[in-house]
């Protein structure tokens, strides 16, 4: 019997989906990248590399695009989100002292991605909204 196996490849718009899915959240274009925020505070976005970035890696292959940056609470977060050793999250040094991490989407999970945004969105969300979504 063939077992076929399918790379499941989360899009920017699948992130986008998820994104604007969460109560309250709308997408802004900021300097041409796709932004998602609630009210004024931004909690994912599209990040592409720099020139800078790219040299930083030096031989190392660059992650692929597209790449989502989302937020965390904050730095204890950050180490142990990373700490799970997820496909496609990472971070940069110009990341350092920033709560925020970066997701390969094209070796990232879907569930993976949506935990993220959630949680990046929860950053941010008023506690009595945040509470009722987690309930629903």
């Amino acid at each position: 019997m063939l077992v076929k196996y399918v790379l499941h490849v989360v899009s920017l718009d699948r992130a986008a989906e998820i994104a604007l899915g969460l109560p309250g959240a709308e997408e802004v274009d900021r300097r041409g990248q796709r932004t998602w925020r609630l009210g004024e505070k931004t909690f994912a976005w599209e990040r592409t590399f720099s020139k800078a970035d790219i040299r930083r890696y030096g031989e190392e292959p660059v992650p692929a695009d597209p790449i989502l940056a989302v937020r965390v609470a904050d730095e204890a977060e950050k180490t142990a989100v990373l700490a799970e050793d997820r496909p496609g999250f990472f971070t940069i040094p110009h990341f350092d002292g920033f709560n925020a991490v970066l997701i390969e989407l094209g070796r990232a999970k879907v569930a993976d991605v949506r935990e993220a945004l959630v949680d990046a969105w929860l950053v941010y969300a008023p506690p009595a909204v945040a509470e009722r979504y987690l309930k629903s």
